[in-house]
């Protein structure tokens, strides 16, 4: 029985010292399990990590092409505009070209408009003068060279700028007196100004024509024609021989009336 009892015990002892045994190994394993539990979390974290940082760099690189593909847009939309300006600027270009051309052409004639100008001008100094020269030619009343007044009056009647309403004649019996038509009138010259004596005033010598002109026109009607005839046949040949004499017509004798040598006979047509 002792040697059962020893036998079991040793037994026991072995089976003790395998489950210790068993158990150690166990716990090692365990162990070695955990470390590598735990070092595969790691290495998993930093994968994980890492895929993070792949996804991140996968987004940025989508953003990158998608920024790309818009720049890609940009940059076609720019190459448009870009060929657009050329055509236009082309355009400009030549509209440029015939506006030097049409501007060139415009100073040509401008240049040329000058010059026929200037032409033009030389021409109507011409012309003025002849127009004065022609004016002293076929004046209808030639002044007494000494007589201001008289000088006066030629200036006026000689450039009246409706000669067809002087038909009655100045008659110039002395300096200042003149025969106008059946009236004997004052003349004077005051600020360059003719003035006609009428009773106890002055009128000028515009408003003494519109005044006193239809009176003796409608006395010169009431006259017999053939005296009528015979001034206006003396009117005309005073007009035709204006241009050629030095001083006034010397005035005829009229009936009841003695001559004067001073007197002259001054016409206006």
């Amino acid at each position: 029985m002792e040697q059962q009892r020893i036998e079991k015990d040793r037994r026991h002892a072995e089976l003790e010292d395998d489950f210790e045994k068993h158990r150690n190994e166990t716990t090692n394993l365990i162990n070695g399990h955990t470390e590598n539990i735990t070092m595969l979390e790691s290495i998993k974290m930093n994968l994980t990590s890492k895929i993070h940082g792949h996804e991140q760099t996968i987004h940025q690189k989508r953003d990158v092409e998608d920024h790309h593909a818009s720049s890609k847009e940009q940059i076609q939309e720019l190459l448009e505009q870009k060929q657009a300006l050329q055509a236009e600027l082309e355009n400009a270009t030549d509209y440029i070209l015939e506006l030097e051309e049409k501007v060139y052409k415009a100073n040509k004639t401008s240049l040329e408009l000058l010059k026929q100008l200037k032409d033009a001008e030389v021409e109507i100094e011409t012309l003025k003068q002849y127009i004065i020269d022609l004016k002293q030619r076929i004046a209808v009343y030639i002044p007494v060279k000494e007589d201001s007044t008289d000088k006066k009056l030629a200036e006026f009647i000689n450039n009246y700028p409706e000669r067809s309403k002087l038909k009655i004649m100045f008659m110039r019996e002395t300096e200042g007196v003149y025969q106008f038509g059946t009236k004997r009138v004052a003349v004077k010259v005051e600020k360059d100004n003719i003035k006609i004596r009428v009773g106890g005033g002055y009128l000028s010598i515009d408003e003494f024509l519109d005044q006193y002109t239809p009176v003796e026109l409608e006395k010169l009607e009431r006259k017999d024609p053939l005296r009528r005839f015979s001034e206006k046949v003396a009117i005309q040949k005073t007009i035709v021989n204006a241009g050629v004499r030095e001083s006034s017509p010397v005035r005829t004798n009229s009936p009841g009336r003695g001559s004067s040598p001073n007197m002259r006979s001054k016409q206006a047509v």
